[in-house]
């Protein structure tokens, strides 16, 4: 890009794109970034479709974020879960939530889960599951199952040959399936907000 500015005026219309699910007017960007003219917030547009954050729609009557605009900063250094160290360095490569959560999108779907039965596996009630429709399921998995037409997140293990779907709390029995058991898809990532 061409500036720092440029940066900060990206920031900007993340944020408004987080409010309002899409990319402002040239008159509304002018009143949000305080341009004199729409010609200067096309001129600001164009240079951040030229760095991959924004394109132009199909029928080019409107500008849409591009690949680049979800991109979130990297740490270089992974902070201590134990105990505490020094961290040097800034920000690393770009990051993309779904390159690193979705393998495959047209299988992939997220799922918000209600309840405690998984709470020792780290799932709390109000998380977000990433769910991989499709994927071969083996012992041992996260799986999102069908039982007695419900759907349950449990852990896939083996019982005297058979699949069983064991919760991770002491509280909740063990399902054993009376009958084929069906699985919708194996959990392969957890999305979790700590605060609105």
């Amino acid at each position: 890009m061409e500036s720092d500015k440029d940066r900060q005026y990206l920031d900007q219309l993340r944020d408004y794109y987080a409010d309002s699910r899409r990319i402002p007017s040239y008159q509304r960007i002018c009143v949000l970034l305080g341009f004199a003219s729409k010609t200067a917030a096309r001129k600001m547009l164009q240079r951040l479709e030229s760095a991959g954050f924004v394109e132009r729609t199909p029928d080019d009557d409107a500008w849409m974020p591009a690949k680049r605009f979800f991109e979130r900063p990297l740490a270089l250094v992974p902070v201590r879960a134990g105990a505490p160290d020094m961290v040097e360095g800034g920000s690393g490569e770009a990051f993309l939530v779904d390159d690193y959560l979705v393998r495959r999108p047209s299988r992939t779907v997220m799922i918000p889960v209600k309840g405690d039965s998984m709470i020792d596996a780290g799932i709390h009630d109000g998380d977000l599951v990433v769910v991989e429709r499709s994927k071969a399921a083996k012992a041992g998995d996260l799986v999102i199952a069908i039982v007695d037409n419900e759907f349950t997140l449990k852990e896939l293990a083996m019982e005297k040959g058979r699949f069983i779907l064991k919760p991770h709390n002491k509280a909740y029995a063990v399902i054993r399936p009376k009958s084929e058991l069906e699985i919708y898809g194996v959990v392969t990532g957890l999305v979790r907000r700590y605060r609105d």
